[in-house]
């Protein structure tokens, strides 16, 4: 069985693609990596193809046809690492608000600390972002308060992005019923896992705002977080999750 995969999902990243790629092969852990690339305008699948001359055997690209959400470009991801059997597979972002080296402490979390599903949490130690205005801090912040209200979750850091599953969770969860896109998404993988008692642990880290390139942020991703919410609890007390 193959150990560790690395899904990126990528659009217009050509700006840090070639580093993220760099820094997680540096790792002493090795890692394969899998980009899922929505059709970038600005080339991004090509730099990787160009990258893949030199990592032929760790390094993979998926093309899609167009820009689907972050939740669908997961799903296509989660759906090919368990065809290829790998054991863990990862969530990460290409624009280093996650740190590379962390992957190796989420892996440790599921390998040797017997997680299921291991989360980087900003705030589980307190608060711990860097670069990001106080708006966007209180809205990411009391996003959680508000989801642990709704569903009874005790995780301090639900709509995370920086995730290391043991393939089991993802084989227990039905993956074409994932139904959101952005911050929901992350938070219904998250409640679909929590439903099927799986053993979830969070790791601290500390996330930095991107430096390149552009937030995927919009204010319609913030509606379906809110409204998204409600509706998995409503489906689970009627046990239709």
């Amino acid at each position: 069985m193959n150990c560790g995969l690395v899904i990126i999902p990528t659009y217009n990243e050509i700006e840090n693609i070639e580093s993220i790629i760099r820094a997680v092969f540096s790792l002493h852990k090795q890692f394969h990596i899998l980009i899922v690339d929505d059709n970038s305008p600005d080339k991004t699948a090509d730099k990787v193809k160009e990258l893949q001359g030199e990592f032929s055997e760790s390094l993979f690209l998926e093309q899609r046809t167009k820009k689907a959400g972050l939740g669908t470009a997961y799903v296509h991801g989660f759906k090919w690492a368990l065809a290829q059997n790998y054991e863990y597979v990862f969530e990460m972002d290409a624009d280093f608000s996650h740190n590379p080296h962390d992957l190796e402490r989420l892996y440790d979390a599921c390998h040797f600390g017997g997680a299921n599903l291991a989360i980087g949490s900003r705030y589980v130690t307190g608060v711990n972002v860097v670069n990001w205005p106080l708006s966007r801090v209180l809205l990411s912040y009391f996003a959680s308060v508000y989801v642990r209200a709704i569903t009874g979750m005790k995780i301090m850091d639900a709509t995370a992005g920086f995730i290391c599953y043991h393939r089991s969770v993802l084989e227990a969860i039905n993956l074409d019923k994932i139904k959101f896109i952005g911050y929901a998404f992350q938070i219904e993988m998250k409640y679909r896992a929590y439903s099927n008692n799986c053993n979830i642990q969070e790791v601290p880290v500390i996330f930095t705002d991107r430096t390149k390139g552009q937030s995927k942020m919009s204010g319609s991703i913030i509606k379906e977080a809110i409204f998204g919410v409600l509706a998995l609890r409503i489906k689970r007390m009627f046990n239709n999750l």
